[in-house]
């Protein structure tokens, strides 16, 4: 079969089309043809850092590719609930051992898919995967219910951009953080109030926003040295989930204001064999929702073949793309 393999980490012309065996067929698991592959952020980070960023980066010669939406052409012993011509999706390689979604077929563990929403194409549904569940499992962890307000950070990205949608499907009041005129643009049209945080201060936007009392949730996809200003913008109590953590920071307003932190890292079932099922379940979920119009992922205007990963890899990292990224297969 063909695949987008890398030989070595690094720039993004370490790609190269080359003919690969197509995978084994495991007890567990199902053979799927792929249609279409979403970037994401961590993929380029394999890429640029590889053995810096173990034990997330796999052994070389490797295929990338987290994400995927196709059919299944085989079904390994003891799997149900999945059959051959099934449509599914599901975030379930391309990190260290198991190999990823740029290619014609993969193997995927049946526990960590789900089918895909029918009013979606493959394309679509390929965009969804990890930043579906990374933005459910923030909100869920979170408490998020109707009637809170909610503050986005970074609301037209990957995972902002369905964070906001799911917290509105959830029946909070939702706020979204981002900068230019199209990307608050496309805040509003999700259905969130967009604030400008290179016009706004926090003090500014909490006060007029909340009267001052802070934000109930906030989820924040920024990260780093913004926790501190989810800190700020929080109300008593309040809860703050956060994508990127890594990060050395003064804890006071937190512990003065009584913040619950949760930290996502949506990569622990697939990088330890942890509670797999609980991602099949969320994808479930996620379906459920998208099916009853409640969230659509917005795609990127740029498109990309098996052939140009290299491209979709430098697109997302060009800060210019707005929505997901995909490479169809």
């Amino acid at each position: 079969m063909k695949a987008s393999i890398i030989n070595s980490f690094g720039s993004s012309d370490v790609f190269e089309l080359a003919d690969i065996p197509t995978p084994e067929l495991k007890p567990g698991h199902v053979l799927v043809n792929v249609a279409a592959s979403s970037v994401n952020t961590v993929d380029t980070m394999i890429r640029q850092m590889g053995e810096d960023l173990k034990p997330l980066s796999p052994e070389l010669p490797a295929v990338l590719g987290m994400d995927f939406a196709g059919t299944i052409t085989a079904v390994g012993e003891g799997v149900t609930g999945f059959a051959v011509g099934d449509e599914v999706y599901g975030c379930a390689g391309g990190m260290a051992d198991l190999q990823g979604a740029l290619a014609e077929q993969m193997l995927a563990d049946a526990r960590l898919i789900a089918h895909k929403p029918s009013n979606l194409s493959m394309k679509e549904a390929a965009a969804i995967p990890l930043v579906g569940i990374t933005a459910y499992e923030g909100l869920a962890r979170a408490g998020t219910k109707s009637g809170q307000k909610v503050l986005v950070h970074g609301g037209a990205g990957g995972v902002g951009h369905i964070a906001l949608q799911l917290a509105k499907h959830m029946g909070a009041e939702v706020y979204a953080t981002g900068s230019g005129d199209d990307k608050l643009a496309m805040i509003q049209e999700l259905g969130a109030t967009p604030i400008d945080y290179t016009k706004e201060t926090i003090s500014d936007y909490v006060a007029k926003h909340t009267d001052g009392a802070g934000f109930e949730v906030i989820f924040d996809s920024v990260g780093g040295a913004n926790m501190a200003n989810s800190f700020e913008a929080a109300a008593l109590n309040g809860q703050v989930a956060s994508t990127v953590s890594m990060v050395e920071l003064d804890l006071t307003t937190a512990h003065f204001k009584g913040l619950s932190l949760h930290v996502v890292f949506m990569l622990i079932p697939m990088l330890h064999n942890f509670q797999r099922q609980a991602h099949g379940e969320i994808l479930a979920k996620l379906t459920e929702i998208v099916e009853a119009g409640g969230m659509r992922p917005v795609l990127d205007s740029e498109n990309f073949t098996l052939a140009e990963a290299g491209k979709a890899h430098d697109r997302l990292n060009s800060g210019k793309a707005m929505g997901k990224v995909v490479v169809e297969i």
